[in-house]
């Protein structure tokens, strides 16, 4: 089976993916942002479906901002999630700071600098053509889908209104086919085939 590049991401009724003024305080900005994810937590086995969803991942791809926020490295800094973070699997972290690999349970996270393709690249070559999955953030996923890089999109839309923030919508240029969708409490779920840009 070839490999495939696939996606996740919660977002508010309105697009955002996260709210305004992200910080080290907020990491998703302020506002009722920090909802959007309840139904990680809240859902129960519900949440075990979705996430099981786009199959398992062997390598990972995220920008700077989700792994640790938009300031200068502080290497003690492990990522939001701190010593245990939820990636079984390698994780290539897109920067313009270059930071030796950090060794964490169960994962190893690699800083690129030499931007979007090569951090692909270097996942999918990890990955040993198993499956590799856009982590995040919103410009992070953005730029793979306008990229033509992603095959399938699983979206979480939160029943929230946050009015400002990280819009994944804004200067989105692909062609999504549905192929599924199912509610939860504290989610609809979405599911697509990234076709073809528009």
């Amino acid at each position: 089976m070839a490999q495939r590049i696939g996606a996740h991401m919660t977002l508010s009724l309105d697009g955002f993916g996260t709210g305004p003024n992200q910080r080290l305080e907020k990491p998703f900005g302020d506002g009722e942002a920090e909802n959007l994810h309840r139904w990680m937590f809240e859902d129960g086995d519900n949440n075990r479906d979705e996430l099981a969803a786009g199959g398992a991942y062997e390598a990972y791809v995220m920008g700077r901002n989700m792994f640790g926020g938009r300031r200068e490295w502080d290497l003690d800094w492990k990522g939001w999630w701190g010593g245990e973070p939820p990636y079984a699997a390698p994780v290539f972290v897109l920067t313009h700071y270059k930071r030796q690999p950090l060794v964490l349970e169960g994962t190893t996270i690699h800083f690129v600098t030499e931007g979007p393709e090569s951090a692909l690249a270097q996942a999918s070559a990890a990955a040993g053509g198993g499956n590799v999955g856009i982590a995040g953030g919103v410009s992070t996923l953005r730029h793979y889908l306008n990229a033509g890089a992603v095959d399938t999109l699983h979206l979480q839309i939160a029943p929230l209104i946050l009015g400002a923030g990280e819009r994944l919508w804004d200067g989105l240029n692909v062609t999504l086919e549905p192929t599924g969708a199912r509610y939860t409490r504290l989610a609809t779920h979405l599911h697509f085939r990234v076709t073809s840009p528009a």
